[in-house]
């Protein structure tokens, strides 16, 4: 069994017109934001044994605060630089390129190839992934080589303005 967790980068800042995309770090709401997801996941003991993020800054942010909050080292947290501003058929073939290391894997970047994502991988669709959102299915598989649109049984998508539920 694997378990995947797309996971949205937290809300960035847009204060410097001037500084590149890539830089943008995350406003103060992100700051808030992506812990509380870290403490959701903790609280419902859906913790990654790893996680791939985007190197971008407001990505690699929000993975950094996330496995702060459930306890994952730093060293844990892979940057793919194919992740930033991937489409969904590139955030899948990432995924089935691991081997079999991980049961549960987060992956961290941005929309809207998450979202297209998301919805290629289980039945359930969403209009949109906010920021900080997290997306979960699970495949009956052994290896992440066999991950396929539309064989994920939706868990979970839980995002921080919707009330907790444990």
């Amino acid at each position: 069994m694997k378990t995947l967790t797309l996971l949205r980068h937290a809300k960035s800042s847009w204060d410097d017109p001037a500084l590149d995309d890539f830089e943008r770090p995350l406003n103060p709401r992100g700051r808030r934001d992506a812990p509380e997801m870290g403490r959701r996941l903790r609280a419902r003991g859906d913790v990654p044994d790893l996680i791939i993020s985007s190197p971008a800054r407001r990505a690699l942010s929000t993975a950094r605060m996330v496995a702060r909050e459930i306890g994952i080292p730093e060293g844990q947290i892979i940057e793919e630089p194919d992740l930033y501003h991937a489409g969904a058929e590139r955030i899948l073939a990432i995924v089935s390129s691991l081997e079999s290391l991980a049961s549960h894997l987060m992956v961290v970047g941005h929309n809207p190839g998450f979202n297209d994502a998301a919805n290629r991988l289980s039945e359930v669709r969403i209009d949109n992934l906010p920021t900080a959102a997290a997306f979960q299915v699970e495949f009956d598989v052994d290896d992440w080589s066999e991950v396929a649109p539309g064989q994920g049984r939706f868990l979970r998508f839980d995002y921080p303005k919707r009330p907790f539920a444990g």
